[in-house]
């Protein structure tokens, strides 16, 4: 009687080789996507605004820069767009500067627990208003929150908002007084307005016709 040939599908040998070419070649894609986000979410230089090379989450120094927001074509989804430079708080911070001025923003929206009602970045609550681009919001653009507050700029108009929520009161959900200071609120801007320039893949959607059909409303806070 001849032997019955064994399926290659209940070959050990096969299944071994076929487990160590998968796990090789998944172990190659794993490296390679890691240097490819750690790419994508390392912060630019101060090099690159200079240059307009364009970074998913641009230098500290892109406070000293004018933000807009457009619709990439390409991409199907609004992208962040830096322009050309601009006072920020009436001065060009170095990058050091900035940056220390970033961390302290970032710690004083944790000590006072902003995501406790609010969205940054994906994370938080949905209490009040998503503050991921909240430098671009229209209230601080046509000139309703430098009016009220009677300051000149709108980073100036954001900082005595923060200070002084109860004074301004924008929405039936009002912000509480949270006792922050002149250079927390300084330093709280500064966070937002770098916030507003890192390209977060058209997150949240379609924000600025969002913004827009707000305008009867508002959502400054």
């Amino acid at each position: 009687m001849s032997k019955k040939s064994a399926s290659v599908w209940t070959s050990i040998p096969f299944w071994r080789r076929s487990a160590a070419w998968v796990t090789g070649t998944a172990t190659v894609l794993l490296i390679w996507l890691t240097f490819d986000t750690m790419g994508q979410i390392g912060m630019g230089s101060d090099a690159d605004l200079e240059k307009g090379i364009k970074k998913r989450i641009p230098a500290a120094s892109v406070i000293n820069y004018h933000i807009g927001y457009a619709f990439d074509e390409k991409r199907g989804h609004e992208v962040p767009v830096i322009g050309e430079k601009e006072p920020f708080f009436g001065k060009e911070w170095s990058n050091k500067e900035a940056a220390d001025l970033l961390h302290h923003g970032k710690l004083t929206s944790q000590a006072k627990n902003c995501m406790n009602c609010h969205t940054l970045l994906g994370n938080g609550a949905y209490f009040a208003p998503d503050l991921t681009k909240a430098w671009l919001d229209t209230k601080w653009n046509d000139g309703t929150m430098t009016g009220i507050t009677g300051k000149e700029t709108k980073e100036e108009a954001m900082a005595e908002f923060l200070m002084h929520p109860s004074q301004y009161p924008t929405h039936a959900r009002m912000m509480p007084e949270l006792g922050i200071t002149k250079d927390e609120a300084v330093a709280l801007v500064a966070f937002l307005k770098h916030m507003s320039a890192i390209d977060t893949n058209g997150f949240p959607r379609n924000f600025s016709q969002s913004a827009k059909r707000l305008e009867g409303g508002t959502h400054a806070h």
